[in-house]
């Protein structure tokens, strides 16, 4: 007889420990903890030794994909809370020097293309940001957070109107890896 519910099953490595709190999900490892909200119908999410079990009542193509999506959700942030994300992005300022700085929640760019009022961009929670010379180092546990802020920086100095192949000044994401320690 064939079953009318899929399961996927994670493997919890060593040094992280999880609470489910209905569709809550928050996991704690060596490098920081993650809290997650899956709002999903007919989905469930339970914990069973050092294993979580993603449960679907319906065993359709929409509600497989679903799952996978949140296995991968779940992947990401087991693989973040033991070795952060950082994202590298590079400040090129060929035809005005540029200044960037970083104010609570915000990179704040000014004198980009000689522009009088200073650009914004939004830094998620739990980023931390190092500006040291032309660099800009993003480091986080959760990618998500991390990789949003380090788009935000880059979309901020996107130029429009003008021959990107002259004016190429502005912060682009030149590395992104996983610090393995």
């Amino acid at each position: 007889m064939e079953k009318k519910s899929i399961d996927i099953t994670i493997q919890l490595p060593g040094g992280i420990e999880t609470q489910i709190d209905g569709n809550k999900l928050n996991i704690k490892g060596p490098k920081g903890e993650i809290e997650k909200t899956f709002k999903y119908p007919n989905i469930k999410i339970e914990k069973s030794d050092s294993k979580i079990i993603i449960k679907s009542k319906s065993k359709t193509r929409k509600f497989k994909r679903i799952l996978n999506t949140i296995e991968s959700h779940i992947q990401n942030i087991i693989s973040g809370v033991n070795n952060p994300y950082i994202y590298k992005l590079k400040i090129c300022s060929g035809h005005f020097p540029m200044k960037v700085t970083q104010e609570q929640d915000k990179i704040v760019i000014t004198n980009f293309l000689g522009e009088k009022i200073p650009r914004k961009a939004k830094i998620l929670p739990n980023v931390n940001v190092k500006i040291v010379a032309d660099i800009i180092t993003l480091e986080g546990v959760d990618k998500e957070n991390t990789s949003q802020s380090a788009a935000n920086i880059e979309q901020t100095t996107k130029i429009n109107g003008r021959d990107r192949r002259i004016f190429q000044d502005g912060c682009y994401i030149v590395e992104r890896y996983q610090k393995n320690e």
